[in-house]
């Protein structure tokens, strides 16, 4: 049995735990969050028998063996540093960190005491997504030389925390591209990025005037709104390979848009906003639709199994695939598009 502690009541930390719930091999035994009364409120809700207001004192517990790291960005370092340091394994949310100055800690820390250190990145762990990583791994696209992705919401700036440049690091490049970006490199088999060419602009602001407009927000809502509101980049990778990544939270489109597209000297592939693959077989060409039993609760469901794994890295030394460098070189790259966008020339990535 592993004993679990969550770090963070938000939004996000509900589906870790009804995700926890769901594993027989594991408990949660201590929830924390800055605002006490709301982890008091949470850990009635979920039966969990200690609460804390300050994570320190949650790591104390040497019942813990596992965290999982659900605050805000601005603090995910310091947080998973200490985790690390009292000899507990860490799944810390995406992005796993500020910047790479952080990251880079963060993994020596992991190496330094010897305990797993798994990034958030979720998306990998969509059907989709193994499907099409598997053709991907046994050359049925070729050499993947180009990838296209993004998301694009009309109205989704979720304000709060989200919006706060200096609890977020940044806006929907940081929180929503930074699963995009990731998601194409895990299928193209992770190329080291070289070079990132980026824009990004806050025209449009949160756009709190739209009426009768649901929106996802934090438990702890907000006006302000510093973060850039569009992001368009290129990431240019050592094997040759071209990423496109576009990402709004508001933009004048009729609807939310999802895409991603692989394309390779064998056939392309998209998996967003359906999964098709295009290619040709004796000389026609060809348009296939794999068949496969989709989940039934996409969000909830690629959460299960992100947690289901960590806690058999956990158990059984499995070897994660959401290891700490994916998440230092995803940063990487996120700082280097922030850097071209802010000093309008082409940036290279060490």
């Amino acid at each position: 049995m592993i004993n679990i502690g969550i770090i963070g009541c938000g939004n996000i930390s509900n589906v870790h735990m009804k995700s926890y719930l769901n594993n027989n091999d594991v408990k949660v035994i201590a929830v924390c969050d800055i605002n006490e009364k709301r982890a008091k409120e949470y850990s009635k809700e979920y039966n969990i028998p200690n609460f804390y207001n300050n994570h320190r004192d949650l790591l104390n517990n040497k019942d813990i063996d596992a965290v999982s790291v659900c605050t805000w960005n601005n603090s995910h370092a310091e947080i998973t540093i200490d985790a690390l340091n009292a000899k507990k394994h860490v799944l810390c949310e995406k992005p796993l960190a500020m910047n790479t100055k952080e990251a880079i800690a963060m993994e020596k820390a992991s190496k330094d005491n010897n305990k797993l250190l798994m990034v958030g990145f979720v998306r990998r762990f969509g059907r989709n997504a193994t499907i099409l990583k598997d053709f991907a791994e046994k050359g049925f696209l070729g050499e993947i030389y180009y990838a296209k992705t993004g998301c694009l919401r009309r109205n989704g700036n979720p304000t709060g925390w989200f919006s706060d440049i200096s609890k977020s690091g940044g806006g929907p490049l940081i929180d929503l591209g930074v699963h995009m970006i990731d998601l194409c490199r895990y299928i193209m088999g992770k190329p080291v990025a070289v070079k990132a060419f980026g824009v990004t602009n806050n025209l449009l602001g949160p756009r709190l005037d739209v009426k009768m407009v649901d929106r996802y927000s934090p438990v702890d809502k907000g006006t302000l709104s510093n973060v850039e509101d569009f992001a368009k980049a290129m990431v240019t990778f050592e094997n040759g390979a071209v990423l496109s990544i576009e990402t709004s939270f508001s933009m004048h489109i009729k609807e939310d848009y999802l895409f991603c597209e692989l394309y390779g000297t064998k056939a392309g592939a998209k998996i967003e906003p359906e999964f098709e693959i295009i290619s040709n077989i004796d000389g026609y060409n060809v348009d296939i639709t794999p068949n496969y039993s989709k989940e039934k609760n996409f969000f909830q469901d690629i959460f299960q199994q992100e947690i289901n794994h960590f806690i058999d890295c956990i158990s059984n030394n499995t070897t994660c695939i959401n290891p700490v460098k994916d998440g230092v070189d995803l940063m990487k790259i996120l700082d280097a598009i922030y850097k071209s966008a802010k000093t309008k020339c082409e940036v290279k990535i060490t």
